[in-house]
């Protein structure tokens, strides 16, 4: 097979008239040849493919397979896939349900090895299993697990935890990168933490904090994802450092993957202007190179895997996806064209899961307040991971009070869904200001218990009772309707065609909006209250957790 066309030679740095032949799913010859348009069809430009640096595709909800045919779209050729979401539920056998999905797609994955499972455990969450330093030194030793998870104890690391510097010790051992989470650090403490091995971190917030991160040693993967959004502050180093920076995505919805992926990174950094070499090497070679995969470059000899798109500027669109030789996607097809061997859908008890938890009352709910109190509230922000921390001394009932009106203060139950009769524990939160309704949901990062926030307790009992009657799923309920999505793989993820789960998501996001919420997306924002490593006030099934200061706040 032979195309031709504009070559975008990123390796080089230029950009060529020439023609590309394909052999057995590699390009055997690049060759320079002077080639005219013919008046009617410009020439397209071949390119090397965009790759996600970091994401968990359980965040899609879709499985593995669905998601890539949804980013090969937009001209995603490959991710850097951490699946510790499924594996915080099922452990080392959800692992292996992604990576056997992915097997089924025309597309390149590079899975890593959960190092937090949980995220901190203890008395502090949940969580559906453990891995510990053995299981990571065998699944190191695995060639298709290629990289050590985020280590999101980074408290550990600094304190020289065992547990968790033989995780580290287990990856550098088989030669493989560590992938990184420390939000808030020094520069010294960001330095000791890029000592003891860590090589990337995508929760930089600040250019301060993406700057000290570079200089510590470590890559700054950007991130704009469907709850955190951080290119505005980190795009500088794009031009800064173009060695040293990735993009990705982190957490996609699905709703926001069918729109765009990493291509809407790559349209907005050269609308801002930044080198669009620069720009290239950030999207497609510096994740290669790092984690030290071939899946392609336009190069002799290279996998013929690339894109084919219209022009290299900031409105470029992808016409067609080839991944070794195949073409994935191609923009004359309604869908995308990736080769799915999709199952029948079974009953939802037939998908792997792990789900105990039994219905739930009003009485199970409740919670004493009285004047004079003082309460902890949780202060949300719409697509933002971050949550602040409000102490309130009640004048009443904060839910009806003058100074906190009944629907801005509301309260967030979460449940543990591993042990049966578990006691749900119950914190307040500001910011959804959901007015009649409930919204609740079994993502909520990292142990995925289930999540609810609502405007009584009535409202609250019916969404949690129905997630759980699905086994797993997000939902929304009102006076009139009930709008749901079921997730019975892990209660994270449908087995639905990938643009019917985005279909879906759109519904459940509209239906909240119904409900009074005011924000743009409720069930990300909702499944961060509950990820106790990232500040500021955070709420388990198991306490009230203050994660600036690593200490609980209050226990059920």
């Amino acid at each position: 097979m032979i195309y031709r066309g504009h070559i975008v030679d990123v390796v080089r740095r230029e950009i060529f008239d020439g023609e590309v032949t394909v052999t057995d799913g590699r390009i055997s010859s690049v060759r320079p040849c002077s080639l005219q348009d013919d008046g009617e069809k410009p020439l397209p430009y071949l390119m090397p493919g965009f790759i996600d640096s970091h994401v968990h595709i359980e965040s899609s909800m879709m499985m593995p397979v669905e998601f890539a045919r949804v980013a090969a779209e937009h001209g995603t050729i490959g991710v850097i896939a951490d699946p510790h979401e499924i594996a915080n539920v099922l452990g080392v056998e959800g692992v292996d349900v992604m990576i056997h999905s992915a097997s089924q797609a025309q597309f390149n994955f590079l899975f890593g090895a959960p190092s937090c499972v949980p995220a901190l455990g203890g008395d502090v969450e949940t969580s559906g299993t453990t891995i510990g330093s053995q299981e990571i030194a065998a699944l190191m030793q695995r060639e298709d697990i290629g990289f050590l998870g985020e280590m999101m104890n980074f408290t550990g690391v600094l304190q020289g935890d065992g547990e968790v510097m033989a995780k580290i010790a287990a990856a550098r051992a088989a030669g493989k990168p560590v992938d990184g989470h420390a939000p808030g650090l020094t520069p010294e403490e960001r330095r000791c933490y890029a000592q003891a091995g860590v090589s990337t971190d995508h929760e930089c917030t600040t250019l301060d904090e993406g700057r000290d991160c570079i200089r510590a040693g470590m890559k700054v993967i950007i991130r704009e994802g469907s709850a955190a959004k951080d290119y505005s502050f980190l795009h500088p180093l794009i031009d800064e450092y173009p060695d040293q920076v990735m993009l990705c995505t982190d957490d996609c919805h699905a709703d926001d993957l069918v729109r765009g992926h990493i291509i809407s990174i790559v349209k907005r950094a050269l609308i801002d202007g930044h080198d669009f070499w620069n720009v290239l090497q950030a999207a497609c070679s510096n994740p290669q190179r790092h984690y030290g995969v071939n899946w392609g470059l336009l190069q002799e000899g290279d996998p013929a895997t690339f894109i084919i798109v219209n022009n290299t500027g900031p409105f470029l669109t992808v016409q067609n996806t080839i991944i070794r030789g195949v073409e994935a996607y191609s923009y004359n097809l309604s869908f995308g064209s990736i080769s799915v061997r999709r199952q029948p859908i079974a009953d939802l008890s037939s998908y792997p899961n792990r789900f105990c938890a039994t219905p739930i009352t009003v009485d199970d709910i409740r919670l004493d307040i009285h004047r004079g109190d003082t309460k902890h509230i949780i202060r949300a922000t719409d697509r933002s991971l971050y949550t602040g921390h409000d102490v309130v001394e009640v004048t009443g009932d904060p839910m009806k009070d003058a100074h906190y009106p009944w629907h801005e203060v509301q309260k967030v139950v979460v449940y543990n869904r591993y042990t049966p009769k578990a006691r749900p524990v119950v914190g307040l939160v500001r910011g959804f200001n959901i007015r009649q309704g409930a919204i609740a949901s079994s993502v909520a990062h990292d142990s995925h218990n289930i999540v609810a926030i609502g405007s009584s307790d009535e409202f609250i009992v019916h969404a949690v009772n129905r997630v759980i009657e699905m086994q797993g799923g997000q939902v929304v309920i009102t006076d009139e309707e009930i709008i749901e999505m079921a997730l019975p793989i892990a209660g994270l993820i449908s087995p639905l065609d990938g643009h019917e789960v985005a279909y879906r998501c759109r519904l459940l996001c509209d239906m909240a909006a119904k409900t009074g919420c005011t924000m743009k997306a409720p069930f990300i924002t909702m499944a961060f209250l509950c990820l106790p490593v990232i500040p500021e006030l955070k709420i388990t099934d198991r306490c009230l957790w203050d994660s600036r200061n690593m200490a609980v706040v209050y226990f059920r």
